[in-house]
């Protein structure tokens, strides 16, 4: 997956934000020009977020975005440990995109009712015109933690045991997040040098698995940067 992946160095998590927003502006114009709708998963975690304060502030064809999410934590929908919950803060409740077209992961069902559920809605948007995602310091993307198995071939997957809290979680798979015509990839801080350096030199990270038909591009800030 290394030579598929695209490395973008941003002055710091401003400029990556500003970087990304730009970027998935353009990609949203592409796909609603060619099929008339916008189909996009969104990173959970802090790094999105002001991306998504960004986005809050422009004007944009709305009514064609379509918004998934890559993972969630097992929480009351109103909780703000929820990715859901912290996007619609920070960006789509302050736009008009439509109710139906936003497709939370019911993750307050548990992580196997909620990973059941969302598999249709996942199944019949594929391939996502652009799929964003974080990294953490141990190399991790969405749910997908290191040490944990999981079904080959599945799109959505229930979490136990999260290094995070909470344990319990349900995250898109491998699969279905690489079934994308574009991944973008938002990584910033000192924090995550060590796994930068390991992606770069081919160790097999989780999130260096993730590979969509065009390649990935990941958007790094001199922070997080080990050249």
């Amino acid at each position: 997956m290394l030579g598929s992946t695209r490395w973008h160095l941003c002055e710091d998590a401003a400029g990556v934000a500003a970087e990304a927003a730009r970027r998935i502006l353009v990609a949203a114009e592409t796909a609603i020009a060619a099929r008339g709708v916008f189909r996009i998963v969104l990173a959970g975690g802090r790094t999105p977020l002001q991306t998504y304060r960004l986005l809050s502030q422009t004007t944009a064809d709305w009514t064609g975005w379509h918004l998934y999410f890559s993972d969630e934590r097992c929480l009351p929908p109103d909780h703000d440990g929820r990715n859901s919950r912290a996007a619609a803060r920070a960006w789509f409740d302050r736009v008009p995109i439509p109710a139906a077209n936003i497709h939370p992961i019911p993750a307050e069902r548990g992580a196997e009712a909620a990973a059941a559920a969302y598999r249709h809605p996942v199944s019949i948007a594929l391939p996502f015109d652009l799929v964003t995602l974080g990294m953490g310091e141990d190399g991790h993307t969405a749910s997908l933690f290191p040490g944990q198995v999981h079904p080959v071939g599945e799109l959505t997957l229930s979490v136990h045991g999260a290094p995070k809290p909470p344990p319990d979680r349900v995250s898109l798979s491998p699969n279905a997040l690489s079934n994308a015509r574009e991944v973008l990839i938002l990584v910033t801080g000192t924090e995550k040098r060590e796994a930068v350096a390991a992606w770069k030199a081919g160790k097999p990270l989780l999130v260096a698995g993730i590979g969509g038909k065009g390649g990935v591009d990941v958007l790094i800030d001199r922070d997080a940067n080990n050249a």
